[in-house]
């Protein structure tokens, strides 16, 4: 005797489809809030686009990740900071990435850091609505000399000299506001960027980890450190560190 006759359990005629799908006209809601934060920033020099970031990935209440990269490069004169949903904006970076490298073939010349921007807005524009979470610095060295542009999922996209996205942002504000200026040297530059986000971090909950420090110069992108955000609160080893270079680069970094 099957042990379905015994217990008076018949099976279902076909194993029903996972994940249950809701029901009509009725949103399915998170199990939890999903908060999420971060700081990031970029400005222009003379001497080039100075960027940093904090490390720590949040999902409410749990750090994720204390040591994730939210600076993705796009090509060797363009990277890109990310704030938001971290696969929404790994994934339409990349996006971006091999548009701009196919555009390249295409025209025989270097996208513009304008034109790269526009066209993330305008790809991003189509999904409007959705649940998509896009806000990112693109920050790179053009013909025109270092450029600066904002776009964010709803299409917005923004040029200008000074730039911060993520939860930590007013903070930040707080000190560029203070010290920044275009003819800043690259030293007083790199220490206003660490102490910006490392101000952040100590005020604001979903930022943290360490400080990503990028300069972007004619030559191509440079990391030029990765410190402790509680070493630069305490004004400790800036931009002391090791610089990894991007592609076709060779040369250490050296003040002009």
């Amino acid at each position: 005797m099957a042990l379905q006759d015994v217990s008076g359990w018949t099976p279902p005629s076909r194993a029903p489809s996972w994940p249950l799908p809701p029901p009509r006209g009725t949103a399915q809601p998170l199990p939890f809030p999903l908060p999420h934060g971060t700081t990031t920033l970029a400005f222009r020099c003379a001497h080039g686009v100075v960027a940093a970031a904090d490390t720590r990935s949040s999902c409410s209440g749990l750090i994720a990740c204390p040591a994730s990269r939210k600076v993705i490069h796009i090509h060797r004169r363009l990277i890109a900071t990310t704030s938001g949903t971290s696969a929404d904006c790994a994934t339409w970076l990349r996006g971006l990435a091999c548009s701009l490298r196919l555009r390249q073939f295409d025209e025989g010349r270097e996208v513009t850091v304008a034109e790269a921007a526009k066209l993330l807005a305008s790809l991003l524009r189509s999904w409007r609505g959705s649940d998509l979470c896009v806000a990112t610095l693109l920050c790179g060295w053009d013909r025109s000399g270092p450029s600066l542009s904002y776009v964010y999922s709803d299409g917005t996209c923004l040029q200008g000299d000074i730039f911060s996205v993520g939860s930590g942002s007013p903070y930040a504000y707080g000190v560029l506001d203070g010290g920044y200026r275009y003819d800043l040297p690259p030293a007083e530059a790199f220490h206003l960027a660490c102490q910006a986000v490392a101000h952040a971090a100590h005020r604001d909950a979903y930022s943290g980890g360490s400080v990503d420090l990028y300069h972007v110069r004619p030559s191509g992108w440079v990391h030029i450190s990765r410190e402790d955000v509680g070493t630069v609160w305490r004004g400790m080893g800036m931009v002391e560190g090791e610089e990894s270079e991007g592609e076709g680069q060779g040369q250490r970094y050296e003040e002009e």
